[in-house]
């Protein structure tokens, strides 16, 4: 593809790896951030630095829920593809904070829809997410599971947007793309996740907090490997499924240009065992602090890739052990240790 690719989110962890990837390709980018304090605008920062410069990629800050200012956006560069990765991310965050999650993941939903239709975008891509799963315990999930049951307001904004996705499908065959990432990591990562808070926690001789009291498993999914999917699902436009059936309804699809896919590693790992490779990785033990599970948490996540790899040919497969010393290696780095 030769064509102009917007990447809302562009400063966050996904979203600058992608924009870092499209470019070593080749492609025209075009980044849109807030910079949102919710984690250290500075690590945003320093991730926009590193492709701040390049010839193909241009960066605007901009607010997602500044309707009057994206609609123009969007009107003005009219963009061939979209990939929507901005929005206010964390499950706990949202029991303290819940109205910042109805202006981001709902109101700038909305904003990026309607500037895709407007400008009749080849194809819409957006993170949902894991959580969507909520309370299902059948496992691994697949995209073919009802999904009515979420935890967390997070959650239920990410459901929230599938459904308005599916309108948008539905009214105006906008062809649009759902991703449910599972447990992203890897160099660059958010600073409100388990990896960045452990090592950190770790490496000053501080005790970290294992919810569930161990108990807890997670699909950990390796940063290039969900690069790699975004970056093969961007060429796979959606078409109408010619299968699907209203009295039958797959979720994964539709009788529009529209589809949802897991990107997972397919592999879940004990909290425990996550937490001992890194200690490998940092050559340290942590001093653990077992606590309950906590509200909006759930205790397994596993993902079905079973579609992923039927519609692009690849899964993710990076293990666990050589992420978390990729990770550890740019701590390290970064933060001169």
């Amino acid at each position: 593809m030769k064509d102009k690719i917007l990447v809302t989110g562009v400063a966050g962890f996904i979203g600058f790896h992608l924009a870092r990837r499209l470019l070593s390709d080749g492609q025209k980018v075009w980044g849109i951030d807030n910079l949102s304090p919710y984690y250290d605008p500075n690590l945003k920062k320093a991730r926009l630095k590193q492709i701040t410069g390049e010839k193909n990629f241009q960066f605007s800050r901009l607010d997602i829920a500044d309707r009057r200012k994206i609609l123009a956006f969007f009107e003005k560069e009219k963009f061939d593809y979209v990939v929507h990765l901005a929005a206010q991310a964390g499950v706990r965050y949202s029991l303290i904070n819940p109205f910042s999650y109805g202006k981001s993941n709902l109101d700038g939903f909305i904003n990026v829809l309607e500037g895709c239709r407007r400008t009749k975008v080849k194809h819409l891509l957006f993170a949902s997410s894991s959580s969507v799963y909520g309370a299902n315990t059948k496992m691994p999930f697949s995209v073919r599971q009802n999904v009515d049951h979420p935890l967390s307001l997070y959650a239920a904004t990410k459901k929230a947007n599938e459904l308005m996705a599916h309108t948008y499908a539905a009214l105006y065959n906008l062809p649009v793309t759902g991703l449910r990432f599972f447990t992203v990591y890897g160099p660059w990562g958010r600073p409100d996740m388990a990896l960045f808070k452990f090592s950190e926690a770790i490496l000053k001789n501080k005790p970290i907090e294992v919810y569930n009291y161990g108990k807890m498993e997670r699909d950990f999914t390796y940063i290039d490997d969900v690069v790699e999917g975004i970056v093969r699902l961007l060429e796979k436009i959606p078409r109408p499924d010619k299968n699907w059936s209203g009295r039958n309804p797959n979720p994964a699809s539709s009788f529009a240009p529209y589809r949802i896919y897991n990107i997972g590693n397919n592999r879940p790992v004990n909290l425990l065992k996550f937490i001992e490779v890194l200690e490998k990785s940092l050559g340290k033990k942590a001093r653990k602090k077992f606590l309950p599970l906590q509200p909006g948490d759930v205790p397994r996540t596993y993902a079905d890739v079973a579609d992923l790899e039927k519609s692009i040919g690849f899964r993710p497969r990076t293990p666990l052990a050589v992420g978390i010393k990729k990770f550890v290696d740019w701590y390290r780095k970064y933060y001169q240790i």
